[in-house]
């Protein structure tokens, strides 16, 4: 009888730290690689970075298209754009022009 109330006295104890060190262990466990954890919030912030740098260059080319489409729409049109765009779209070359390729020819 001495003998059960002293391995109770020990194991009930131990018992509870063994359960609370686990449920303790599993807490730190998912804050740092749980859905919302640590290293989700590493992988959500490179993400963010990513599409910020996504971001600056759409709106840079936003930017320059809005700068041509304004040039063409004013009230006096940029001679320029304006002999770059009819060339391009009929096809016609100056023999005096000086022509640099600078990518894939357009069909």
């Amino acid at each position: 009888m001495v003998v059960r109330t002293r391995i109770r006295a020990i194991m009930v104890p131990l018992t509870l730290y063994v359960v609370s060190g686990a449920v303790s262990g599993y807490f730190l466990w998912t804050a740092k690689n749980g859905e919302r954890g640590t290293v989700a919030k590493l992988e959500y912030k490179a993400s963010i970075a990513q599409l910020r740098d996504t971001l600056a260059d759409l709106q840079g080319q936003r930017a320059k298209w809005e700068h041509r489409v304004s040039l063409m729409r004013s009230e006096s049109v940029d001679r320029d754009l304006a002999e770059e765009q009819a060339r391009d779209k009929i096809g016609y070359v100056d023999s005096r022009d000086v022509e640099i390729f600078t990518g894939a020819i357009k069909h």
